[in-house]
């Protein structure tokens, strides 16, 4: 998927874990099948995962989860990857990697989720806690910058998707966002990056964890708000604002931010992850569909947004 990634196999795992966590030598190593583009997960035996970043842009992150994860897990209320070892530059892995408890559940699939009144619940329960946690001394987030300061990049990734998005409405869709108020207050902790690959959920189709915090610090809550498009049906979008407190500013923000992060991804993954693609896809398709639904800023009455819970 890039050009500077790390080349990374079962055999280099297996030998990265016997030279500095002897007592899991033994355990079988098997790749995870996974949305990530940044870091490579291979499952360690039956409790355990090894993330190990596969470009130079991730290798940070490693030791910021590591640091932060353990402060924020017990301040939120679904299950978060606990680490429980950092592993050293080896030959054949130039940064830290690490180890983590494996946590059970499937990835959701974009607007069909099982139980979405439940699962719209559970997400705005999770980005209420997030951006509750306190935020001294934490680090800013991949994602904080304000989308004005993301516009060449998306105008970039537009012209990229010639033939591919309809570039007008897609500009002026953009505009729009790009022209909402900004975050009034503080940065607050964002998980930054809530779509299905970052995302499980159990059998009765709940949300029972929420991973990988490589983008996680802080920055405008509107970030957060990209999982009504990229996870939930239209039906439970407005439900989820409610429950979020999203004013018009904010829920037109997420909009946008929304919109960037699926246009970037498309550009960069077409080829290369075509879940990931196709996720994109499908928000597009869902930004243009509330358009034309008339859900705008604003749109229904609160009434009507709290309903869809049931």
């Amino acid at each position: 998927m890039h050009a500077n990634e790390l080349d990374i196999d079962e055999a280099l795992v297996r030998r990265m874990v016997a030279a500095q966590f002897p007592q899991w030598a033994g355990l079988p190593v098997e790749l995870v099948d996974s949305f990530g583009t940044s870091n490579a997960m291979y499952r360690l035996g039956a409790d355990l995962v090894v993330r190990i970043p596969r470009i130079p842009g991730a290798a940070e992150d490693i030791a910021k989860e590591c640091s932060w994860l353990r402060r924020l897990a017990p301040e939120l209320p679904a299950a978060v990857p606990v680490p429980v070892g950092l592993g050293e530059p080896v030959d054949g892995c130039p940064w830290r990697w690490s180890v983590l408890r494996w946590l059970e559940g499937t990835n959701p699939v974009a607007g069909r989720a099982d139980q979405p009144a439940l699962l719209a619940g559970d997400l705005a329960s999770f980005v209420t806690a997030i951006h509750r946690v306190d935020t001294a001394g934490g680090p800013a987030s991949y994602r904080s910058e304000t989308l004005a300061e993301r516009d060449g990049a998306v105008r970039r990734a537009v012209a990229a998707l010639a033939g591919v998005v309809d570039a007008d409405a897609v500009t002026a869709l953009w505009k729009n966002a790009v022209a909402a108020p900004e975050h009034p207050g503080p940065p607050v902790w964002i998980h930054a990056d809530l779509q299905p690959g970052n995302l499980l959920v159990d059998g009765r189709g709940r949300l029972s964890a929420v991973i990988d915090f490589g983008c996680a610090g802080l920055g405008d809550p509107a970030v957060d708000l990209i999982t009504a498009w990229y996870v939930l049906p239209a039906a439970v979008r407005d439900a989820f604002r409610t429950a979020v407190g999203a004013d018009d500013a904010q829920w037109e923000r997420g909009r946008g931010w929304a919109l960037s992060v699926a246009l970037m991804e498309l550009s960069c993954y077409r080829e290369s992850n075509p879940r990931m693609a196709d996720t994109a896809r499908y928000v597009i398709g869902e930004l243009f569909a509330d358009c034309d639904r008339g859900n705008r800023p604003g749109g229904g009455s609160r009434a009507e947004r709290t309903e869809a819970f049931g």
